[in-house]
């Protein structure tokens, strides 16, 4: 008797959730079946050097490329420099009397034996501020755009970039 009345149950509680089942039965069919990829030729970026820093005038040609902007002007207040991080070797010598530690940076040479620091990492500069002057400034899109431009590049917020109309 008990085996009747657990199927009853069981099929009570199915046709109570039956809309339930459905769904979590196709989302299950959904995750097992195979990704298909839909490209056929692989992605291709395009990719700035990390040595690179940004130049003044390569963003002002940039920025005149936007249409409306006209002849533009770019000032940026730097915070601090780019940086440069060389790799080092830490040496910890430990005696009885004393504890020393000696550090050294790698020295790498090239094939014309000139040496130089391994470097690890560059840091880019950090911007303060932006003062962008533009002939198409009085155009609110166009100084919008310039602004947005800028504030990518840069890291900065666009309240810390002033974009004004050249005269």
């Amino acid at each position: 008797m008990e085996i009747k009345d657990f199927s009853n149950k069981i099929k009570s509680v199915i046709s109570r959730y039956k809309f339930a089942f459905i769904v979590l039965l196709v989302g299950l069919v959904l995750l097992l079946l195979p990704e298909r990829n839909q490209r056929s030729t692989p992605i291709e970026y395009e990719t700035v050097p990390t040595e690179q820093t940004i130049s003044i005038e390569a963003l002002s040609e940039i920025l005149q490329t936007v249409d409306g902007a006209g002849e533009v002007r770019v000032l940026l207040s730097v915070a601090n420099g780019e940086e440069t991080i060389y790799q080092t070797n830490q040496d910890n010598r430990s005696t009885a009397d004393e504890n020393s530690t000696k550090i050294e940076t790698v020295i790498v040479s090239d094939s014309s034996r000139k040496e130089s620091g391994l470097v690890t990492q560059k840091n880019p500069p950090t911007y303060m501020g932006a003062i962008v002057v533009c002939q198409g400034a009085d155009n609110p899109s166009v100084k919008f755009a310039i602004a947005q431009a800028v504030a990518k590049i840069t890291g900065l917020g666009m309240d810390e970039i002033c974009v004004l109309k050249m005269k």
